[in-house]
Parts: C-alpha cells; structure tokens; sequence
C-alpha cells in the first residue's frame, strides 16, 4: 500500500515535533495552515468566508493543546481532519444561535427552585454510594464536573484506561442497579 506524500510527510513532521523537535513543530503549524484555509474556505458560505481564518487558529489552537492525544501508530491527517471538523461543527452551532431576551431582565418573575436542586444533589449522593469511592468520584468529576478522564484519572494517580474502566464498570453497575438489574 503506498502512501499519500502529505500523510508522510505532516506525519513525520508530527512524531519529530513530539519529541522535542522545536524546528518541525514551527514547520508543521505552518503547514498545517496552508491545508487549513482551503479546507475551511471550501466548506463556508461567502457570508462567513472571513471566518476562515478564525477557524484556521482555532484548529491550530486545539491540535496544540491536544497533540499528545496523538496516537502515533495511526495516520496523522485523519486526526487532523477530525480535529478540524469538529471546529467546524462548533463554528456552526455557533452561527445559528438565535439573538434572545436575556431571561435576567425578567428575574422578578421567575423564582429559582433552590429545593428541587438539593433534592437532585441529595439523591444523586445516595445514588453514588452504591458504588466504590473512587468510582464514584471519577463518575462525578467527569459526568457531572466536566473534567476530561486524564484529569479524574490524575486526581487518583492512575492511568486513562483504568480510569475509563472504572467509570465504565460504575456506570453500567447503577445502570442494572436501578433498572431492575435486567441490563
């Protein structure tokens, strides 16, 4: 199987920067933007074409931040392409929100539940008891808290994949647990 030029050549250039290679990490980001612009110019509509260059950053942003989620044995521009779609897809979400009332403007209407939350809060508690200490905490940093698994797993010392296991098992035990166990 032969193998595309571009994939070969961003790859390398990718592994190079991974480990330390200051020289072709500033090559790769350029690179990368001159891929970039076209792919996100394609896929705009001429009303929001100036917003490919914000896109064009947001991805190199995000391919920054993330690049050790990398997985070096597989091709470099499918990550690429995956990471740049999903900013694209935010940046529509984004475009089709709808200009709306501030709901605070109308706050002495509306009164707050604080009961139903603690409520919520107090049974969510017991609902988490049922499972072990640490997987509890892990479903609730990352379910609830919004911490990606690297970082509940880091909070408990322990790798990704243990972490993902756990959440995982804890998840599907509450799942049977209070589906009348027939999961």
């Amino acid at each position: 199987m032969q193998t595309d030029p571009t994939e070969t050549r961003l790859r390398g250039l990718m592994l190079a920067s991974l480990d330390g290679d200051a020289a072709a990490y500033r090559t790769l980001l350029a690179e990368l933007g001159r891929h970039l612009r076209p792919y996100f110019a394609r896929r705009l509509t001429p009303a929001f074409a100036t917003h490919a260059e914000d896109l064009v950053q947001e991805t190199l942003l995000a391919i920054h931040t993330r690049r050790m989620t990398y997985d070096r044995s597989r091709p470099f521009t499918a990550w690429l392409h995956a990471v740049a779609h999903h900013k694209f897809v935010d940046h529509v979400r984004r475009q089709s929100i709808r200009l709306t009332v501030p709901l605070q403007d109308d706050a002495p209407i509306f009164a707050h539940d604080d009961h139903a939350d603690a409520a919520a809060r107090r049974d969510l508690g017991v609902v988490l008891e049922s499972v072990p200490p640490r997987t509890s905490d892990l479903i609730r940093r990352t379910r609830l808290d919004g911490a990606t698994v690297a970082e509940a797993a880091a909070a408990h010392g322990m790798t990704e994949t243990a972490a993902k296991v756990s959440i995982h098992r804890g998840l599907k035990a509450l799942t049977a647990r209070f589906s009348g166990g027939n999961k």
